[in-house]
């Protein structure tokens, strides 16, 4: 293009070009006003945007004066492009150039999409411009990529662009309701990536993307109902993660993969995505906190399977909701501390199967009525409870027979000393087992339990003993059974004769010398077999003791 060929605006900004001088093409020189009835007319120094000439800048012409159209700046020189207010007429067609001047383009309005792919510039800052869309891919810029307060009403393509310094999309509008808005897949950003208050109609897609700072989504809006709003599937954050407050998304947001060296928080943010899977967090590494409490409302479920955090997983005053389903899968899941005290109980099931949860949190005013536990390790509870509060608080598991969950209670009370407490949460333990056995089975169990509690109540074997001894003392001191060799049978002793009926093995001679007839008979019968019981299930309980069960 040749300088006799350009408009006025554009010859102003090739003036401006050398000396990066800014450029305001809207501060344009009204029309002449028209005269009134003397003849009169008044001079006016700016125009309203209805009034104005329309500013006009071909395409063209700013890809020449990047491109190298310009002579050769002078000693001192600062050549950049810096144009605010203009109408960008034409394709912007810089693919694979090389453009060593910034760019920095404020309140423009632009005809068709602009094309950097493969590009490499030192910056590109678009301030308040109104775009197509803009494709980028494959681009390197040495600097800031800035497309903020901008509305496009296409994609944003930025797939494998290598962005040195921050990627800045604070409250830009992208609508790309049946597709993808942004697309940024294996991006690299050498600094944060700003996204405040950022709008998008559509999926905003960064799978594989490393960001060097921090990602910023507070007060951003993503909507792709029955789609993936945010899918950051292996994302990597060299700091936070931050969607709070103010944050909301509609579809699934999908974090699967990712990797965030300092922490992940949703507090204050709000995620639907009805009858299926809110937020996706599958095999997510998070080295500090991954906070999903304060305020947090998800229509949805939440999968956090696999996920290691390396200091506290937050749900506190969290609301979560999916009647029919999982609300909260937390498989696999390992944290240092967890915080299940939720806003309101979960509406839906609570999976943390296998989980390992560190010092775990809980209220008991919302607790979920469907908790599964099995396999599921704790180093300690916060607050403990009575020993038969928990026990509820485990048979919430829908489902047969686990002994696992009772075992880890128990042996959570045993490392707070609290042996009693371990002792009544396994007494439950074989209980909720019984009722699974055949019927047969279950009366033996019934006897156990009633003598000795399965041999966590070993006093009442005590109790026992001491009532049957002094039935059957009382009953054969009033009612002595005859000798069976009088010249040879040792004086008679109720009390005696009673302990050789009870205890078995064990023989103090009365026993084998006295015969008791009738009702003494029966009695006699009924005292060895209670005996017997005694003895077989003090000694299961004794085994039970020693291998800690």
């Amino acid at each position: 293009m040749r300088i006799d060929e350009l408009n006025a605006y554009e010859r102003r900004l090739w003036d401006a070009f050398p000396q990066g001088r800014r450029l305001d093409v809207s501060e344009t020189p009204a029309r002449p006003a028209p005269a009134d009835r003397t003849g009169r007319v008044d001079r006016v120094d700016r125009v309203d945007r209805a009034d104005r000439v329309d500013p006009e800048v071909r395409s063209d012409a700013i890809a020449a004066l990047l491109l190298g159209a310009h002579a050769e700046p002078a000693p001192g020189d600062r050549p950049a492009l810096r144009l605010t207010g203009a109408h960008v007429t034409g394709r912007l067609d810089l693919r694979f150039a090389e453009v060593a001047a910034p760019v920095l383009l404020t309140d423009c309005r632009f005809d068709e999409a602009p094309l950097l792919q493969g590009a490499r510039t030192r910056q590109l800052v678009m301030t308040d411009c109104t775009l197509p869309r803009l494709t980028a891919d494959t681009a390197q810029i040495d600097g800031r990529l800035v497309v903020s307060h901008c509305r496009l009403t296409g994609p944003l393509i930025l797939n494998r662009t290598q962005i040195n310094g921050d990627l800045d999309l604070r409250d830009t509008t992208v609508g790309v309701p049946e597709g993808e808005a942004i697309s940024a897949v294996h991006a690299q950003v050498g600094g944060d990536a700003l996204c405040t208050n950022l709008a998008v109609e559509g999926t905003f897609r960064l799978s594989g993307a490393s960001i060097d700072g921090e990602f910023d989504l507070e007060g951003a809006a993503l909507r792709a109902p029955g789609a993936h709003a945010l899918d950051a599937y292996h994302v990597r954050v060299a700091e936070d993660f931050t969607c709070h407050p103010r944050f909301s998304a509609e579809g699934r947001v999908i974090l699967s993969g990712a990797t965030v060296a300092a922490a992940v928080g949703f507090c204050g943010a709000r995620l639907s995505n009805p009858g299926d899977i809110a937020l996706e967090a599958v095999d997510v590494t998070v080295d500090r906190n991954f906070d999903l409490g304060l305020g947090l409302t998800v229509d949805g479920a939440v999968k956090l399977d696999g996920t290691r955090v390396g200091t506290e997983l937050s749900f506190r005053d969290a609301q979560l909701t999916r009647e029919d389903g999982t609300a909260l899968s937390l498989r696999a899941t390992q944290a240092r501390e967890t915080d299940l005290r939720t806003r309101r109980p979960i509406d839906g099931a609570v999976d943390a199967r296998n989980a390992r949860l560190g010092t775990l949190y809980d209220a008991q005013d919302t607790w979920p009525a469907d908790l599964r536990l099995a396999d599921a390790t704790y180093e300690a509870l916060a607050f403990p409870l009575p020993a038969a509060e928990r026990v509820r608080w485990i048979r919430r598991t829908t489902g047969g027979y686990l002994p696992q969950p009772y075992e880890q209670l128990a042996a959570t009370y045993r490392r707070l000393g609290h042996e009693d407490e371990a002792r009544t949460v396994l007494l439950a333990k074989q209980r909720h087992r019984r009722a699974t056995l055949p019927a047969h089975t279950r009366l033996w169990g019934h006897a156990q339990d009633l003598s000795v509690g399965y041999g966590y109540r070993p006093l009442r074997a005590g109790l026992w003993l001491l009532a049957l001894l002094a039935c059957g003392s009382l009953y054969f001191a009033l009612h002595t059974p005859a000798p069976l060799d009088p010249g040879k049978a040792p004086p008679f002793n109720a009390v005696f004769y009673t302990l050789d009926l009870l205890v078995p093995i064990i023989t103090f001679g009365q026993e084998n010398a006295f015969a008791p007839h009738d009702t003494g008979q029966w009695l006699s019968y009924a005292l060895i077999a209670s005996g017997w019981i005694l003895a077989t299930t003090v000694t299961a309980g004794i085994t039970r003791a020693v291998n800690r069960q």
